[in-house]
């Protein structure tokens, strides 16, 4: 548990430092040129392998924590899952359009896979997708809801929150002072097609079922401690897409990743709080004493 507050704390604070660097430095060059030859070498280093290093990070909370919590098969099976499909949907889309329209990778996410797909953008699906996907399966355990029910409906709330994330995070990245990458297709959304929307939703709820009929294979055991991790990996994120966003003065995403991703999130993880069964508990223990009690003073 160390090492995942560790990972998840560096995470957060590789965000905000690649924030800090994309807001506030690179808007004010004079800045930049009146720092010690230390701080230009960490500013260059920075723009050179930040992002990298942040998705890194956030790969290493999520896995660490997804071990400790649910074992090596269920981890490595949705890793695997997210990661090919993930790789899968993004080389397509680099090279023909489908699932998510005409774009291109610019550098700063590292080496390119293929020449197209950097190797840390699989990385970010199957972090924020098990994120996302936990979150609302740990809720929904604690539902009546049928098992079954429980599976398709993180699948499908899964795949909406790693959607919603992505109204924020997409506009903002492609157009900050130094884009991550470009849209070569026009679209009515802030810049972006639609399609992209439909090809993120897509995408996860394919690694998520695949993921899900892995996770069959052998049995799943959820504990009742809430997701934590996951929600802070998911929220943190979406504060960075959303921060980004407003550098950018592009609003109306956030307003939406709010509805439809954001507060879903806080709703499941509410439901995921083990407290009905523990007060549950505590009443039946409240009147095991009491008749006790009684039995006691009737001898």
């Amino acid at each position: 548990m160390r090492i995942e507050r560790l990972l998840l704390i560096s995470h957060i604070a590789s965000m905000a430092f690649g924030l800090a660097g994309l807001l506030w430095v690179l808007p004010n060059p004079d800045f930049i040129l009146n720092l010690p030859d230390f701080g230009q070498t960490a500013f260059r280093w920075s723009m050179a392998g930040g992002g990298v290093v942040y998705m890194l990070l956030g790969m290493g909370a999520v896995s660490t924590y997804a071990y400790r919590r649910l074992g090596a098969w269920h981890t490595f099976s949705f890793m695997a899952a997210a990661i090919a499909v993930s790789l899968s949907s993004e080389l397509l889309g680099t090279s023909t359009g489908f699932p998510f329209g005409h774009y291109r990778y610019l550098s700063g996410l590292g080496y390119k896979i293929a020449g197209l797909v950097p190797f840390t953008i699989p990385l970010s699906w199957f972090y924020l997708g098990f994120s996302a996907y936990l979150i609302v399966r740990m809720g929904l355990k604690q539902t009546p809801l049928a098992t079954w029910l429980q599976e398709f409906g993180a699948i499908a709330f899964g795949s909406l929150l790693l959607m919603s994330w992505d109204f924020v995070l997409d506009p903002a990245m492609s157009q900050t002072a130094v884009p991550f990458w470009i849209w070569e297709q026009a679209g009515a959304f802030f810049g972006m097609p639609y399609q992209n929307f439909a090809g993120w939703f897509g995408t996860g709820a394919v690694f998520m079922t695949l993921a899900t009929l892995l996770w069959r294979v052998k049995p799943l055991t959820l504990s009742e401690e809430q997701p934590g991790l996951p929600l802070a990996i998911y929220l943190s994120n979406f504060a960075f897409a959303t921060l980004m966003s407003v550098g950018a003065a592009i609003y109306p995403p956030i307003i939406l990743g709010l509805i439809l991703g954001v507060l879903p999130a806080l709703f499941f993880y509410r439901l995921a709080r083990p407290e009905s069964r523990s007060i549950a508990v505590e009443r039946l223990q409240a009147v095991i004493e009491r008749d006790k009690t009684d039995l006691a003073a009737v001898k």
